[in-house]
């Protein structure tokens, strides 16, 4: 069977955002897999080092840049790689056109996306891979277990986690807490090197934005740097309760 796993590239999180001419810029800063999308990549790992015949394949669709995130991905134990090459900004939405027709045209029985990627933060695309592929999704799945042509595992929900069964073909949203993603070897980064990583153009899965990106902004919080005199403790209180109800409205 093959999986595929669905990588997203994203800023680092100690990296300073910066916005120029209306969106982030993205130059002289470090990029970085997403976190969501590498708990992806190591239980589809897992899931083959548990005895199956599977292949794993990572999928990234972007500039030429993320072929850094699948060159990782690769280095961790992905056996090949596509890179789908565009400088378009995609939506969640035309992405999963993307990911449906590869998984489509690979005879994939799984795929593993990220439930919630840092730099949109959305669940939508496992979502609406499944919509397009008709399949079952699980999601915020935090263990998983392969058995013939079952999936097993559970997943969060509001009350704590329910165990789950699944019949492949199925799509599935991982988050942290599934496993501990493995670190690339120094041996298996010069192995990465010599495995598949296969190019195509965006122009010929049909596919375009459906959401129009019109800017970005950095969101800021200025403080009050009010004072209140600890003098008269009641009126103290008073005034608090005061200003966290009416100025930062956190309390009713």
């Amino acid at each position: 069977m093959r999986i595929l796993t669905v990588l997203r590239q994203v800023l680092d999180a100690e990296e300073t955002v910066r916005i120029t001419g209306n969106i982030v810029a993205l130059e002289d800063s470090k990029l970085i897999m997403d976190t969501m999308d590498e708990y992806g990549v190591e239980a589809a790992l897992r899931l083959r080092e548990s005895g199956a015949d599977i292949e794993v394949i990572a999928l990234a669709v972007g500039p030429a840049r993320v072929q850094e995130a699948l060159r990782t991905a690769l280095a961790m134990g992905v056996d090949r790689a596509i890179h789908v090459e565009t400088d378009l900004r995609l939506d969640a939405i035309a992405l999963s056109n993307v990911v449906a027709q590869l998984a489509r045209q690979e005879e994939v029985s799984l795929v593993l996306s990220g439930g919630q990627q840092a730099d949109w933060d959305s669940h939508a695309l496992g979502a609406a891979a499944a919509e397009r592929l008709n399949w079952p999704q699980v999601t915020w799945t935090n263990a998983l277990e392969l058995k013939g042509n079952s999936l097993s595992g559970k997943h969060d929900v509001d009350e704590g986690s329910e165990s789950f069964m699944v019949e492949l073909p199925a799509v599935v949203t991982t988050q942290q807490g599934l496993n501990e993603p493995r670190y690339p070897t120094l041996p298996n980064i010069m192995k990465a090197k010599k495995k598949e990583l296969r190019r195509e153009s965006l122009d010929r899965f049909d596919t375009s934005p459906s959401v129009r990106f019109i800017g970005a902004e950095i969101q800021t919080k200025n403080r009050l740097r009010k004072i209140v005199d600890g003098k008269d403790v009641q009126v103290a209180a008073s005034q608090l309760v005061d200003l966290l109800r009416h100025e930062a409205r956190v309390i009713e």
